[in-house]
């Protein structure tokens, strides 16, 4: 599995973990976790104890938005 700095934005895994998703928004892994707990994440799947979002979902949802307004778009 590739590691957070690793992810290339064109050629990304279907599914992220929080720490690449993260990394991709240069957002820090606990506030991704909070955006994830308050349901403000779309496409997240839960496997096991595991956490994964769609990189697809993630990337309609948050086309054209800024970082703030993506994490707070389910408000």
């Amino acid at each position: 599995m590739k590691r957070p700095e690793q992810v290339e934005a064109g050629n990304p895994p279907e599914f992220l973990t929080v720490d690449e998703a993260a990394a991709l928004l240069r957002v820090n892994r606990k506030t991704l976790y909070e955006a994830i707990r308050l349901g403000q994440v779309p496409g997240v799947v839960r496997i096991g104890k595991a956490l994964r979002i769609r990189h697809a979902v993630w990337v309609d949802s948050t086309a054209g938005k800024d970082r703030d307004s993506a994490l707070e778009s389910r408000r």
